[in-house]
């Protein structure tokens, strides 16, 4: 599903990122972890094109990412990935259905075709009834549901999230935490989540450890790989 090789990044005269290599298998979940300025959500941007490597080569399916500029960069990124943040990034403007809506218009899809989907995914995610809500009308949790939701619009392949229970209570957290995984279940998407939550991190089907810009470890389901 996603290769990385030799991935390296420097901000001025920072070495963020030195030398990281990574792999997601189809339909896995696995969760980075480690101290703040360790590198997570630097790797995270660069895995889905939010951010440029200086060396090294990302691969997602059979499309060298690194190499995408322009136009084909936006199209795959809003067509093959998803993402989540700790701040939901909701537009204040518009409704529940009309955000979830947003990447599926920018892809040219057919207007009945995702507001059909979009329902699917409000009654899966347990919002139905708040689809004519504004964000301002939604709790924290719904909101960060719409978020989700939003993020699958379009069935991507791949699925990043940067913190997203770091803004919500641990009853919101947990229940978003155990989404992810009936998500998985669902739809067979690949998840990799940069996270703080220890409960989360231990719940995904491997967790890699960064340090100094280098994975430290990679243990699958409690046994080191």
């Amino acid at each position: 599903m996603l290769k990385a090789k030799g991935v390296q990044k420097h901000y001025g005269d920072l070495h963020v990122l030195k030398g990281v290599d990574v792999e997601i298998s189809d339909n896995e979940v696995v969760s980075i972890v480690g101290a703040s300025g360790a590198g997570k959500s630097t790797l995270l941007h660069i895995l889905g094109t939010l951010d440029k490597a200086d060396q090294g080569e990302v691969w997602i399916g059979n499309t060298l990412i690194t190499k995408l500029k322009g136009d084909k960069l936006a199209e795959f990124r809003n067509t093959q990935i998803g993402f989540i943040f700790q701040f939901h990034n909701l537009l204040p403007e518009f409704t529940a259905e009309e955000n979830m809506l947003i990447p599926g218009l920018i892809a040219g899809k057919g207007e009945k075709e995702l507001r059909t989907r979009a329902a699917d995914l409000a009654k899966l995610l347990g919002f139905h009834g708040r689809l004519d809500h504004k964000p301002s009308e939604l709790s924290g949790g719904e909101q960060q549901r719409v978020a989700v939701a939003r993020a699958l619009i379009n069935n991507p392949k791949i699925i990043f999230a940067d913190e997203p229970s770091g803004n919500l209570d641990s009853k919101n957290a947990e229940a978003l935490h155990k989404l992810f995984f009936t998500l998985r279940e669902n739809f067979g998407q690949s998840f990799v989540i940069v996270t703080h939550n220890q409960e989360l991190a231990q719940m995904a089907d491997r967790t890699l450890t960064m340090q100094d810009g280098k994975i430290l470890s990679d243990i699958k389901k409690g046994i080191p790989t």
